[in-house]
């Protein structure tokens, strides 16, 4: 190709749109990541939950251990107070595990049709590219050519006549 003044520009265009393309399948990418990351994140919540919830209720039965201790032998019965605790920590343990797992879930779900999205969406910006960057070989080919004639038609012309 013959070099000419706007070669630089269109090659810095050229550049230019195939580094958009490439910011724009980094960017697909990073949000599918993002995706899973998060879901990680919630994975580990879900244990932090069952964990919490048997120091809480070891805490608690030491608690009482150290107050059954401290009153005369059957002055007090705690073993209805520690069944009590244990039920209403499992009882909410339940309902944060069963939150977290529908948050997981639906977050699965939106990553499926995410994925489904950005393949369409990669495929469309690909297609858009690619048929931009053809246009633009075209015009740098045209404009070359036109360059190529007046610089022909300038040596031609003889200003000394």
């Amino acid at each position: 190709m013959t070099q000419n003044p706007l070669t630089a520009v269109f090659n810095a265009q050229r550049t230019a749109v195939e580094q958009s393309q490439t910011l724009t399948h980094d960017a697909l990418e990073a949000q599918r990541t993002s995706f899973s990351a998060f879901s990680d994140a919630l994975e580990t919540s879900g244990s932090l939950v069952e964990s919490n919830a048997e120091l809480a209720k070891g805490a608690v039965h030491a608690y009482f251990d150290a107050l059954e201790s401290t009153f005369p032998e059957e002055a007090g019965d705690f073993d209805d107070l520690r069944e009590f605790v244990d039920e209403s920590v499992d009882s909410t343990t339940e309902a944060q595990t069963q939150s977290i797992e529908a948050a997981i879930d639906t977050l699965e779900e939106s990553e499926v049709a995410y994925d489904e999205f950005a393949a369409n969406y990669a495929d469309v910006v690909d297609t858009s590219f690619d048929t931009f960057l053809e246009a633009h070989e075209q015009v740098e080919a045209n404009v070359t050519a036109v360059a190529s004639n007046v610089e022909d038609a300038a040596e031609e012309f003889d200003v000394s006549a």
